[in-house]
């Protein structure tokens, strides 16, 4: 995935892309009905831009003219740009306010705190050793 900003309607049907894994111009349109209507024609421009930044690509559909489309790269890296632009966007760049916000709004269950021990865990030993005096 390529270093650069994507505008929020770009990043919306990335999104959508990033979570079904693939899906034609019509199945994002739909997708993206209740939170950003968008004409068809529209959501196929999006998706020809998204193409030309090397972030989407393309192949003919098994029946009729349409096109699959598929985000480029491993999902964990579109994940990881999309978070990153939420993040800056929403939360001024705060990794804390947007995980409070997430937890807010839908709180994680005892397996999901075990496992965000686990991470805090070894993020804390990636971490530089300062030597104590």
């Amino acid at each position: 995935m390529g270093g650069q900003d994507l505008p929020d309607a770009e990043m919306d049907v990335l999104s959508v892309l990033v979570r079904t894994g693939e899906a034609t111009a019509r199945q994002i349109r739909e997708a993206l009905e209740r939170t950003r209507p968008l004409s068809h024609g529209a959501v196929c421009t999006l998706l020809r831009r998204l193409e030309d930044k090397n972030l989407v690509h393309r192949r003919k559909g098994e029946s009729g003219k349409a096109f699959v489309y598929q985000a480029r790269g491993k999902p964990q890296h579109s994940r990881r740009k999309l978070f990153r632009g939420l993040r800056e966007r929403v939360f001024g760049g705060s990794s804390m306010d947007l995980i409070a916000t997430l937890f807010d709004a839908h709180p994680p269950t005892r397996e999901e705190i075990q496992r965000l021990e686990q991470m805090v865990d070894e993020l804390k030993a990636r971490l530089p050793r300062k030597d104590k005096p």
